[in-house]
């Protein structure tokens, strides 16, 4: 298919082609990458990415860290919500007070499943934010503030 040939509509149709290898593979749990798609199709970079959120949009899909999809099955209930939004429900889901100790970033890692570095930036907006103190390499974050639910579903 090629993007010459027809360049409005191309992403829908390849992202008709995507959908249906959902469709039909029910183990299909990552979506071909940008290059694969890119080589397969005979399209730019900036196509592949509008199919990847023609998808997301759909529900059928959705980003992961490392610059790759996976994809979203009927019945994925796992929470959708930004890292950090999740890591300030710890305070509290663990009935945490002001001045308790927080949960190391080797315990935290390991509960939602995701690196160092990408704890590291959800801490530090909720230090930000004013919900945690500083850590730093063996110290422990204390909680500062409790999280305000008002708003939040």
């Amino acid at each position: 298919m090629s993007q010459q040939a027809s360049p409005r509509g191309t992403f829908l149709k390849i992202a008709d082609v995507v959908r249906a290898q959902i469709e039909a593979d029910p183990e299909m749990t990552e979506l071909p990458s940008v290059a694969e798609l890119m080589s397969t199709h005979g399209v730019s970079r900036g196509v592949v990415l509008r199919v990847f959120e023609v998808l997301r949009a759909e529900g059928l899909a959705e980003p992961v860290p490392g610059s790759r999809w996976r994809v979203v099955r009927e019945g994925d209930r796992g929470d959708r919500r930004p890292l950090a939004e999740r890591v300030a429900d710890v305070i509290m889901d663990d009935g945490l007070d002001v001045g308790a100790e927080f949960p190391s970033a080797t315990v935290l890692c390991a509960r939602f499943d995701v690196s160092r570095p990408t704890l590291r930036r959800a801490l530090d907006k909720l230090e930000a934010a004013g919900l945690l103190t500083a850590g730093g390499q063996g110290k422990l974050r204390t909680v500062r503030a409790l999280p305000n639910r008002e708003g939040r579903s």
